[in-house]
């Protein structure tokens, strides 16, 4: 490959972190994502997962994915816009809108393909896309791929968002795109002074809800029913990879815009269909979702319980208030040691640090499942409160 090669051959990060012992990714888990997992033949508490409502391994979930190989196969062989659109994939985009009280969806083979498909296509070379900071990377992948000028403004922060609005003419499209839940900060999207900007400039609003759905809204249904603003979102994306226990993702609109996109979009047009087994998993996964409504209470319940845990043992948790709570350690090394030092305590955690965030922003991604129980997440608390006072990340405060 020569200069390529060459080139390439000189990264090495991943290897100086391997011998430092710090190397965080790609752990192998040898079970299914439960709240307890298999790593190297022994018992870990997970939580570092997104499977909020603990779907994956139910058993009607699992009945419906081999069912649905039985009828229809392992793959569709092609993309939805040729010989890859199924009946249950039809199903599946009906039950969509209904979730989020819209006239239609689409659906995609992944999340990331979502945003990349829609947000690249919507707005022209004279229009505008605004994205908050921390928005998802699929987003900031389609609005590269768009012909529009891009605004992004600081994150949550609607001062900063009106005062680009403000740059724009009247008469182009401005499209917002945000997280519902963002991703990594836990926070919740500011929709209804988002909404009221959105109105005053003649604005259009897409959310991605990936984190939201199954968390927020009635029963489950996403950040706008949250806020009850639906009618005032334009367009709501979401994930079947996290609290719907699949692989895949959708978009609801009007009839129109769904029109538009399913005949435009080239992340969907040139793509494989979600897998039969993905489709029914996630068929099955919404009706248990909205028959149980008790998980996503259960799921509140502990996140409330694990806030109050952490932050009385001292640990920055920002403005979280989902099941994603950050533990902010501001250093990348001790994030790393943290992670690995968890891990052999048995508890699984997700390190968050440069690039990804600032270094002075390095974190720990710590996440809850509806199935977790108070006595694992007790557990937790007291493993990672004493990993931190030992590594001097918590100093002067009393561990839970």
């Amino acid at each position: 490959m020569g200069i390529l090669k060459d080139k390439l051959s000189g990264y090495d990060a991943p290897q100086k972190a391997m011998q430092a012992g710090i190397y965080p990714y790609f752990r192998v888990i040898e079970s299914d994502q439960d709240t307890e997992v298999l790593i190297n033949g022994k018992r870990v508490l997970m939580f570092g997962s997104n499977s909020y409502l603990g779907l994956t391994n139910h058993p009607k979930v699992k009945e419906a994915a081999k069912a649905a190989i039985d009828k229809y196969g392992s793959g569709c062989a092609g993309s939805r816009f040729l010989n890859g659109t199924l009946d249950i994939h039809l199903e599946l985009e009906n039950k969509c809108a209904r979730l989020v009280n819209k006239e239609a969806a689409l659906c995609y083979s992944t999340g990331f393909q979502v945003n990349l498909g829609v947000v690249s296509i919507l707005a022209g070379r004279h229009d505008y896309l605004f994205l908050d900071e921390l928005d998802h990377a699929s987003i900031i992948e389609g609005s590269r791929l768009s012909f529009s000028k891009v605004l992004k403004y600081a994150h949550n922060d609607m001062d900063a968002l009106e005062s680009k609005l403000k740059l724009c003419p009247k008469d182009r499209i401005k499209l917002i795109v945000a997280d519902g839940v963002f991703s990594m900060e836990g926070d919740i999207l500011k929709l209804p002074e988002l909404v009221r900007l959105a109105k005053k400039y003649k604005a259009s609003i897409m959310v991605d809800d990936a984190h939201s759905i199954g968390v927020l809204g009635k029963n489950g249904a996403g950040t706008a029913s949250h806020f009850g603003l639906t009618d005032q979102v334009d367009l709501i994306m979401g994930t079947f990879s996290k609290s719907l226990a699949s692989l895949g993702g959708f978009i609801a609109a009007d009839k129109e815009v769904i029109n538009y996109i399913k005949h435009n979009s080239r992340s969907l047009i040139f793509s494989a269909s979600m897998t039969p087994s993905s489709t029914a998993a996630v068929l099955a996964s919404i009706e248990i979702m909205e028959n149980e409504p008790e998980r996503i209470k259960h799921l509140w319940d502990m996140t409330a319980f694990a806030l109050e845990g952490f932050q009385s043992a001292g640990f920055d948790t920002g403005k979280s208030e989902t099941p994603i709570i950050p533990l902010f350690i501001r250093d990348d090394i001790m994030a790393l040691k943290l992670t690995q030092i968890l891990l052999a305590d048995g508890i699984f955690v997700n390190p968050v640090v440069a690039p990804a965030v600032p270094k002075e922003d390095s974190l720990i991604r710590y996440s809850l499942m509806a199935t977790h129980t108070k006595e694992q997440v007790e557990i937790s608390i007291e493993k990672i409160s004493k990993a931190a006072k030992k590594l001097g990340i918590l100093k002067l405060q009393t561990v839970y």
